[in-house]
């Protein structure tokens, strides 16, 4: 997909694009074509999941640091601490877009990629450069210590839901295929491969936060 592409389909998405809406049934399928490899249905079953009394979704379109993903697991503690909520009455949904969709590729990736130079990434304590995932925990990625709990991969086995905009996730499938000279559909077979276990892909970012929204969650500007 051109770089012009992702970003028509970027602003239809944010209804930036005048006259466009509602889309025929040609259109919907002329922009799915646009997405080689693609999903003809997604995974909406993370809905299910949202329960409780306490729901809330972190819309994370900025890297920030790693700040937006561990507001999300702050929220979650003070919920239980503050309000005492048990754990079942508090559900979290993070939305990773824009160019926060790095935060949701494994260190593998950030490093045979070089993601940390390429978003002029610094260690969020040191401030020094770093290549390393800020949000993934101390064993698989950069998050220092004391945040170690609120790293994406701890949130997710917890059993948080964290969703990615497959708009945004088109860049890390064209580093795919510029990198290692491959076509699109086996470049984003690889950049799925990659993908931090448990993170869903969503049409759009955008669809992802005001669907959730729909499901009870309030809704949070993280980063």
């Amino acid at each position: 997909m051109s770089h012009d592409r992702r970003d028509f389909l970027a602003r239809v998405a944010t209804g930036a694009v005048a006259g466009v809406l509602p889309f025929t049934p040609d259109v919907l399928r002329g922009l799915e074509a646009e997405r080689p490899g693609g999903p003809s249905e997604w995974d909406l079953s993370w809905v299910d999941r949202i329960k409780g009394k306490y729901r809330a979704v972190f819309d994370v379109p900025e890297i920030e640091g790693g700040h937006g993903v561990w507001r999300a697991s702050m929220w979650g503690k003070q919920c239980q601490g503050v309000l005492g909520a048990q754990p079942d009455d508090v559900s979290a949904v993070i939305v990773l877009r824009h160019k926060a969709i790095v935060l949701a590729m494994q260190q593998a990736f950030w490093d045979r990629y070089e993601l940390g130079k390429r978003n002029g990434m610094r260690d969020p304590d040191t401030r020094k450069p770093t290549n390393r995932n800020p949000v993934l925990s101390a064993a698989g990625g950069g998050t220092p210590a004391k945040r170690d709990d609120a790293a994406l991969d701890r949130f997710i086995a917890r059993g948080g839901i964290v969703l990615g905009c497959d708009l945004a996730f088109g860049n890390m499938v064209d580093l795919v295929a510029k990198k290692k000279h491959v076509p699109p559909d086996e470049a984003r077979k690889q950049a799925l491969a990659a993908l931090v276990p448990g993170v869903i892909l969503q049409p759009s970012g955008v669809f992802a936060a005001l669907h959730a929204q729909d499901a009870g969650c309030r809704y949070l500007r993280a980063s």
